[in-house]
């Protein structure tokens, strides 16, 4: 009997201790990200390559290990500005799983390296594990609860909004390219 209660014991801090590092992860990744994903997008026969990507983290309150947000892709030279996305994310025995909501597709995050100033690492997209290297670049003002201004699911901050051309080959909604993580789209 003091056997079992002792596998039992050694069980149930095992899980209390991998709750504690994802809930510490989740905190740690609260916030705006900006850096190199090395992500392009696929669009009419071309690949356009972002130039810079910004990733905010806003942590659920009610579940301290997952959260919403945005993922914005710049680009320069491309039919678009920019491509963002709503994100549903969560960390899961270390690793972080992201949810791109318009796009229905998701990317995992299991070999990074996190601190206050950095996230570093790789995103495992199909067979390939592409490098990626984050700035830190703000934190939420807990003073002011809109701290982005966007509060809701349908605020205006939709997927990719046509900023160059009003002829009619400009990127559409029904014809909005397609992200992928360093590797052309089939």
């Amino acid at each position: 009997m003091k056997k079992l209660y002792t596998i039992m014991l050694m069980a149930a801090m095992a899980i209390t201790f991998t709750a504690c590092e994802d809930e510490f992860i989740a905190e740690s990744l609260e916030g705006t990200w900006s850096g190199n994903m090395y992500v392009s997008s696929y669009y009419d026969g071309r690949d356009y390559y972002a130039t810079h990507t910004e990733i905010t983290f806003n942590i659920d309150p009610y579940r301290f290990t997952k959260g919403s947000g945005y993922w914005v892709d710049y680009y320069s030279g491309a039919p678009w500005d920019y491509v963002a996305n709503h994100i549903s994310w969560s960390v899961d025995n270390g690793n972080i799983y992201v949810y791109f909501r318009e796009e229905g597709t998701s990317v995992v995050i299991a070999d990074y390296h996190l601190s206050n100033s950095r996230f570093t690492g790789y995103i495992a997209d199909g067979d390939y594990d592409i490098h990626f290297d984050l700035a830190h670049i703000s934190s939420p003002n807990w003073d002011n609860y809109r701290y982005w201004g966007y509060d809701e699911w349908c605020d205006d901050y939709y997927y990719s909004r046509q900023t160059r051309s009003t002829d009619s080959t400009a990127v559409t909604p029904a014809t909005k390219p397609v992200r992928q993580f360093g590797k052309k789209a089939e």
